[in-house]
């Protein structure tokens, strides 16, 4: 099971219980004990073939054609740190070329798309000083792999942290989230092995395990902590995974850190002993605000891993400032600074993400995830509504990430809310307002509102 990356499809959509799903599969496969499980994230339905699928080439050309139109939505550049407000770049139109282009001018946004979830993308008062005594000690880039001259008494140390905060025995860390899976998995299980993954897996997943050479079986997607916002039947999946001796890896790109008591995430919150769960994976890039993944598990496994994967006998290996940082971060968290700010991120971020949650549903909003994520896809459906969403919400100096086909059917498109601990209560009303005007613009309550407090409150005195 996982808690990784986007997933863009209507998750209500396929609600069959996991642990059903997954028993069809072992009793269709009878698989052995050699057998990996891998679930949560993304599939197609033949990711066992190549991924080139025959589509109707003047409805791919319309849609492409459709998609340079919206260009001014997507991947639009700022100019500051990611917090709860940044600058972003404004971009003109350049008529004859069709391009769209950067100018000059900046404008502030409330930041509402920035996986920024504990608030460390900006100046911190412990992190912030460590990580540039790290640069000028070890500069920029160790310039080689782990296993010639980039392994620095940082990266031994940020290892043992890693392993020592999410439970298991040992570590090993990568420069990059998405190479972590893809070049992991066919590391573990190659021909004649078998994976069983979510129909939503990510596309790291999907290519780790098409790299493999095993076996692939895909179920319906059925609740994982992702970028959906849902959380994963962790103690079912465990359970299936004992009664037919699989191995379960669990990708927790979005979840460490965010999710938990104490940030260690759907284990924690969900009470799984970590020892049932073979590998456990997760990125920095969200909670903790650097770059790069990990994978944990027992001695051997990574003392295998790190004789045998790519990512790390080849690859440039993580920056050493990049690696203090999520060191401090995590500090910060356990409250090993001597500070409770870490607490206050953690609890901050629940209230906060619940709150607005639960406003954007009185309002009439379609909105998914479970309680406690900080992720939440607002479902605009229409194509049309995800230019007009974006633009609208951008006029009003709040910029929100909108997901729209192909990462989406054609009739699912979304707009994805990120919350961080770094925003105020008066930056959530400010958002809430500017959603509210721009869901009745646009047409997007499909749900009537719930009556407001005060109102209900007069109409209950009037019934007693």
């Amino acid at each position: 099971m996982f808690g990784s990356v986007p997933p863009c499809r209507d998750s209500n959509t396929n609600q069959n219980a996991t642990a059903d799903n997954l028993a069809s599969i072992w009793r269709d496969v009878r698989p052995g004990p050699t057998t990996r499980l891998i679930e949560e994230g993304r599939h197609d339905e033949a990711n066992t073939k190549p991924r080139v699928k025959e589509r109707n080439p003047l409805a791919t050309a319309r849609a492409l054609t459709r998609c340079r139109t919206l260009e001014d939505c997507f991947a639009r550049p700022i100019a500051s740190a990611p917090d709860a407000w940044f600058d972003m770049v404004e971009r003109d139109w350049n008529d004859g070329e069709k391009v769209i282009d950067r100018t000059t001018k900046r404008r502030r946004c409330l930041n509402l798309g920035s996986y920024n979830y504990l608030g460390f993308g900006s100046f911190d008062e412990y992190c912030t000083p460590r990580v540039i005594e790290s640069l000028k000690k070890f500069s920029a880039s160790t310039c080689s792999s782990r296993v010639d001259a980039g392994t620095t008494s940082v990266h031994v140390e940020l290892e043992e942290c890693v392993a020592k905060y999410v439970g298991k025995h040992s570590a090993i860390v990568f420069g990059m989230g998405y190479a972590t899976n893809s070049f992991i998995i066919p590391v573990l299980i190659g021909k004649g092995g078998l994976i069983i993954s979510d129909s939503l897996n990510h596309s790291s997943i999907i290519n780790g395990a098409r790299g493999s050479g095993a076996n692939i079986r895909i179920f319906q997607h059925n609740s994982i902590y992702s970028m959906e916002g849902e959380i994963c039947k962790l103690p079912e999946i465990v359970s299936i995974c004992k009664k037919y001796k699989a191995y379960v890896y669990l990708d927790e790109a979005h979840s460490i850190g965010a999710i938990g008591n104490t940030g260690r995430g759907v284990c924690e919150l969900l009470g799984v002993n970590t020892a049932d769960v073979d590998i456990m994976m997760g990125t920095f890039s969200k909670s903790f605000a650097s770059c790069g993944g990990y994978i944990a598990g027992s001695k051997e496994l990574i003392q295998y891993l790190k004789h045998h994967c790519p990512g790390h006998l080849y690859a440039t290996s993580i920056s050493t400032p990049s690696a203090q940082q999520i060191i401090s971060a995590i500090r910060v968290i356990l409250g090993e600074d001597g500070s409770n700010r870490g607490a206050q991120k953690l609890a901050r971020i629940r209230e906060n993400s619940n709150y607005f949650r639960s406003e954007l549903r009185n309002m009439g909003f379609k909105v998914l995830g479970d309680v406690d994520s900080p992720v939440m896809p607002i479902m605009l459906y229409h194509p049309a509504k995800i230019p007009a969403f974006s633009r609208e919400c951008l006029r009003e100096n709040v910029a929100i990430a909108v997901v729209g086909f192909p990462a989406t059917p054609l009739m699912l498109g979304r707009a994805r809310i990120c919350i961080s601990a770094s925003h105020s209560k008066q930056d959530l009303i400010k958002a809430l307002e500017v959603i509210s005007k721009v869901g009745d613009l646009t047409g997007i309550k499909y749900f009537p509102a719930a009556p407001k407090k005060q109102e209900a409150e007069k109409d209950t005195i009037k019934l007693v």
